[in-house]
């Protein structure tokens, strides 16, 4: 999971206002009411992973990050502590960069990044995008009062769609690049072709010497992978139950939580942990916004996230692929997780 883990690569990707219309006492957000509707009609079930980025869903999110068993933000946050002077030189060469974050979130572990190029450049501009404007609006105020030199211009957008709606960034400015953070770990959680599109959206966005730092998260041995995902709290279970408490307020649903556990399983054959929400019992839940029934057998379950794991050298692999230039990969002592930087070609 990541901090965005994001939405689904099918979503919209530029600032709008999504139709909304009442049933009863629900204002029903259309584009959640048809990804549920699908979702839940589909064999096996599933729902998309950005339905978990509400507002306390953002929350639990940000707990899971401290849970010790959670390795993924403390391991990066430790490889950009030592290399974010050389990711940020390396990045701007001889030019001012101007920072974009795709699914930002809080942007906790951003803020090395930003303090390197500030005491290389005196100031920059970073452009935070993310689903979530509660999120960005927090990420605001902090940066902004611990770093000095730092302007956040937050852009409230879901950049993963294609097509008309696809990313466009602002111009560079003459003496300028851009570099666009994708770290986390959240290209992992993209089906492999889908990464891959969305990689080559960002690429065409950007000019020749632009770059992307893309941080992926390195197969292991699957017992620390499933405590990431299974903390022994269970806070990774109530993110992934909020997904059903979500659909209650929102769309009416009856989904007694209690009634659903948390499952996480790696899948070595697709090199991916998976996500479900199990039926306890045999039960039927009303969605009454949406006027459907859906039947749950005993242990059916509900498919809610996916995390691929990769293999050292596969994210170089598909920057290049995308139509950036490998530069610079760099890791932890342990080699559990890699940030790559790609410069545009």
């Amino acid at each position: 999971m990541t901090t965005f883990v994001f939405p689904s690569i099918e979503s919209q990707s530029e600032p709008r206002t999504i139709p909304t219309h009442r049933v009863s006492d629900v204002s029903v957000n259309e584009e959640i009411a048809a990804a549920v509707r699908d979702g839940l009609a589909s064999s096996p079930r599933h729902l998309p992973p950005w339905l978990f980025y509400d507002e306390a869903g953002s929350r639990l999110f940000d707990e899971i990050t401290c849970r010790p068993e959670y390795y993924l933000t403390r391991t990066e946050r430790g490889i950009l502590t030592t290399h974010a002077d050389a990711m940020i030189a390396q990045a701007a060469g001889d030019d001012r960069l101007r920072i974009i974050e795709l699914g930002a979130g809080s942007a906790d572990k951003t803020r090395l990044l930003l303090k390197a190029a500030v005491a290389r450049q005196d100031s920059v501009v970073y452009e935070p995008v993310d689903v979530s404007p509660t999120a960005l609006d927090a990420a605001r105020q902090r940066i902004e009062s611990e770093i000095a030199g730092v302007t956040v211009a937050p852009r409230v957008m879901d950049y993963t769609h294609g097509g008309r709606r696809a990313l466009t960034l602002d111009a560079a400015l003459e003496g300028q690049r851009r570099l666009v953070l994708y770290i986390g770990s959240s290209i992992g959680n993209f089906e492999p072709e889908a990464a891959r599109r969305l990689l080559r959206r960002v690429r065409a966005s950007l000019n020749p010497g632009d770059a992307l730092l893309l941080g992926v998260d390195l197969v292991k041995e699957e017992a620390t992978l499933l405590a990431a995902y299974d903390d022994f709290a269970g806070v990774t279970a109530d993110f992934n139950l909020n997904i059903l408490a979500r659909l209650n307020r929102e769309l009416a649903a009856e989904f007694n939580l209690e009634s659903f556990e948390h499952r996480a399983v790696w899948n070595a054959a697709e090199s991916r942990i998976e996500m479900h929400l199990a039926s306890r019992i045999a039960q039927t839940i009303q969605i009454r916004a949406l006027k459907l029934q859906v039947d749950f057998a005993q242990g059916e379950t509900i498919h809610t996230e996916n995390s691929y794991k990769y293999a050292p050298g596969q994210a170089e692999a598909m920057l290049d692929e995308a139509g950036f230039t490998p530069a610079k990969t760099w890791t932890d002592d342990q080699r559990w997780f890699n940030v790559s930087l790609g410069i545009a070609h």
